[in-house]
C-alpha cells in the first residue's frame, strides 16, 4: 500500500480475519475539519465505521461535501445551531438508526445517534456515538453532566440486562486512571478528573460489565486523546485520554489492536481507531 498523508495501518496485518475498524472523533466542528483534509481522510482510513462528535451542523448545513460517495450517513444535531451533534459513517449499511437516549439533556443536544448493523454474528450489532456534556465552565455544567451521567448509567443497566451487542464510541468527557492523563496530581479538583466521575467509569466496566476495549490492547501511559490549545500541551503531549471505545462483553475478546491517529490533525481530538474480529 502506497504511503499517504492520511493513511493508517492496513487491514492486511491480520491475515485472514474479517476485521472491522471502528474510528471515534470529537471533530470540533465538521465543517472546521472538512477544511483541515478529514473528508480526505475519510477515503484513506479502511475505516468501516466512523461515529463522530460535536459536529456542529443542522440539516441545513449538512450537505452533499460532508456526504463522500461510498459513505452511508446519519446525522443526530442539536436543536441549538453550531452547538454539539453527533452522527455516524458507515461502509456498512445501516439497518436501522435511532437518535437520542429518551431524556431532554441527550435529545435536545444531538448527543447519541446508534445504527444497527447485520455483520453475519448471531445477533445485531449496534454502534453509537456518544457526545457527553463537558462540566469545566462551572457548577451548573457540573450539575447538568452529572444528571447526564445519572440517567445514562440506567440505560447501559438495561442494555446489559437485554444482552444487547453494542460499541459505544464517544467523547465522554471524563479520564479514568492515572495512566489516562499527564497531569493527575494537579486535576483532581477539575472536570473530567473528578473522583465520582471517575467511579462512574469504574461502574460501567467493573459492575455493569463493559469493556474498555482500548485498554484490552494498549497498557501503557502517555497515550491521550484530546490536547488543550493552551501552553503548547499538544507538542508536549500533555494530554487526557477522554475517547472511549466502550463495549458489551462481546466485543473483549474480539480486540485486536488500537490506536490514537496523530499524524494529521482535524480538531483538538485526535481519532481513536480500534480493529475488531468478526470472524
Amino acid at each position: 500500500m502506497q504511503n499517504t498523508p492520511y493513511q493508517i495501518q492496513p487491514k492486511a496485518v491480520y491475515g485472514d480475519k474479517t476485521v472491522l475498524r471502528v474510528v471515534s472523533i470529537n471533530v470540533n466542528g465538521l465543517r472546521a475539519a472538512e477544511k483541515k483534509g478529514f473528508i480526505e481522510w475519510l477515503a484513506q482510513s479502511e475505516a468501516d465505521v466512523i461515529c463522530l462528535q460535536e459536529t456542529r451542523l443542522t440539516h441545513e448545513q449538512w450537505t452533499d461535501k460532508f456526504k463522500p460517495a461510498g459513505w452511508f450517513t446519519a446525522l443526530f444535531p442539536a436543536e441549538k445551531a453550531g452547538y454539539a451533534g453527533t452522527a455516524i459513517y458507515s461502509r456498512i449499511p445501516f439497518r436501522s438508526v435511532t437518535t437520542g437516549l429518551g431524556f431532554e439533556l441527550a435529545d435536545s443536544q444531538g448527543r447519541f445517534i446508534c445504527a444497527e448493523f447485520d455483520l453475519g454474528l448471531d445477533k445485531p450489532v449496534h454502534i453509537a456515538s456518544l457526545y457527553l456534556p463537558s462540566g469545566s465552565s462551572g457548577d451548573e455544567a457540573q450539575a447538568r453532566k452529572d444528571l447526564f451521567l445519572n440517567e445514562y448509567k440506567a440505560i447501559l443497566k438495561q442494555w446489559r440486562a437485554e444482552d444487547k451487542s453494542i460499541i459505544v464510541c464517544g467523547d465522554y468527557n471524563i479520564v479514568h486512571k492515572r495512566i489516562d492523563i499527564k497531569n493527575w496530581s494537579g486535576n483532581q479538583k477539575a472536570s473530567g478528573c473528578l473522583p465520582h466521575e471517575r467511579a462512574w467509569l469504574d461502574h460501567i466496566y467493573d459492575e455493569l460489565g463493559y469493556v474498555d476495549t482500548f485498554r484490552e490492547v494498549r497498557k501503557e501511559s502517555d497515550v491521550y486523546s484530546w490536547w488543550s490549545n493552551r501552553g503548547q500541551a499538544r507538542a508536549k503531549n500533555v494530554g487526557w485520554r477522554i475517547d472511549y471505545q466502550a463495549c458489551s462483553p462481546d466485543w473483549k475478546n474480539r480486540t485486536l489492536n488500537a490506536w490514537v491517529y496523530k499524524e494529521n490533525w482535524f480538531s483538538d481530538h485526535a481519532p481513536v481507531v480500534i480493529d475488531y474480529a468478526i470472524e
